[in-house]
């Protein structure tokens, strides 16, 4: 089964609490226990939250002894904001090309309200 990674990606940061999450591992890695002190939820929310980071693939989880530590992979969130950057310049020259048919629109409405005056 081909797993759609950016569809994926997508699911995973719908949710308010794991965006938090992405934003708090911008800053450096968390073991889980640290995540559960900074939104308050139980373990086992996090866990699962933790979870569905990592098969995101936005998040890597490692074991440091008896603890769980998570840290960000940057590149999935770059995957993300390279499908977005592509889109943005699609509908930026579109509407560019738009701007230029209504001017030309306009242009063609004055015209012929001056020859309609005249």
């Amino acid at each position: 089964m081909v797993v759609d990674q950016l569809g994926t990606t997508f699911a995973a940061l719908s949710n308010p609490t794991r965006r938090g999450m992405i934003e708090r591992l911008s800053l450096g890695p968390a073991s889980v226990h640290g995540l559960t002190e900074t939104f308050a939820l139980s373990q086992q929310m996090i866990s699962k939250h933790v979870a569905y980071l990592v098969r995101a693939r936005i998040v890597i989880k490692t074991k440091r002894g008896r603890e769980s530590v998570c840290t960000l992979r940057p590149e999935a969130i770059k995957t993300v904001s390279d499908w977005a950057s592509y889109y943005r310049q699609f509908w930026e020259e579109s509407f560019d090309k738009l701007e230029v048919v209504v001017n030309e629109m306009k242009k063609t409405e004055v015209r012929n309200d001056k020859k309609h005056d005249e």
